[in-house]
């Protein structure tokens, strides 16, 4: 269920719409972009309404802004799901990340102090623990933390809020095949990110986290 209030009388009441809608947007998004939903899978207002607690306005506009991003589909008969990528969409969001992705790196290395690498150097080693690399789900939420923490150093929002969309339309998919892969270890290139943060080389960073942020996508197109 969505957040309450407390009135002065006392009893609770839930959120303005406008407020409802937006965290129902957000909690969903999340869902989406880590992999906790399955390519092809069906929503329904009735449902969402349901699990949260809320009528089906704040659902209906939380989908609108979902399917406006491309992070769900919208059938002409109606049904909403999220998306079923082609061969041809994964190369095409590939190219994206590889585009946008290594530029954020570039526009970051400047503002990547210590505590910054630090930080990489701390989330990077929690990719590694049991029970991330068990969950497809926590595996995506760790490795884009990673990513994020990153690219916020480049001061870029407009670049990071596209990139962050393309991570969404990723994020069914990506949840499918790493729940297939069983990863044993952190991302190699991860561990190169890292190193061309400490040395300032922008060339390696550039071509580490292009090759990060591609290698996966390769394996999905059969």
């Amino acid at each position: 269920m969505l957040p309450a209030t407390r009135t002065a009388d006392g009893p609770a009441t839930f959120a303005p719409t406008s407020a409802a809608h937006d965290r129902l947007y957000r909690i969903m998004r999340t869902r989406i972009m880590h992999g906790e939903m399955l390519p092809g899978q069906a929503l329904t207002l009735r449902g969402i309404a349901k699990e949260f607690g809320v009528s089906m306005t704040p659902v209906r506009e939380a989908l609108r802004r979902l399917v406006a991003e491309g992070a769900l589909t919208l059938s002409a008969s109606g049904r909403v799901s999220t998306p079923e990528l082609t061969n041809e969409r994964i190369e095409e969001l590939a190219a994206l990340r590889a585009l946008l992705e290594p530029e954020l790196s570039s526009r970051a290395l400047p503002r990547a102090h210590m505590a910054l690498i630090e930080r990489l150097q701390t989330i990077n080693n929690s990719i590694e623990d049991s029970g991330v690399l068990r969950s497809a789900s926590a595996y995506i939420r760790t490795n884009l933390e990673f990513h994020r923490t990153l690219y916020l150093r480049a001061q870029a929002p407009a670049m990071l809020a596209m990139a962050e969309t393309v991570w969404l339309q990723l994020g069914p998919t990506m949840g499918m095949f790493y729940d297939k892969l069983k990863r044993q270890e952190a991302p190699y290139h991860h561990k190169l990110i890292i190193a061309a943060l400490r040395a300032g080389d922008e060339p390696s960073l550039r071509l580490a986290v292009r090759t990060d942020v591609t290698q996966g996508l390769r394996f999905l197109v059969q």
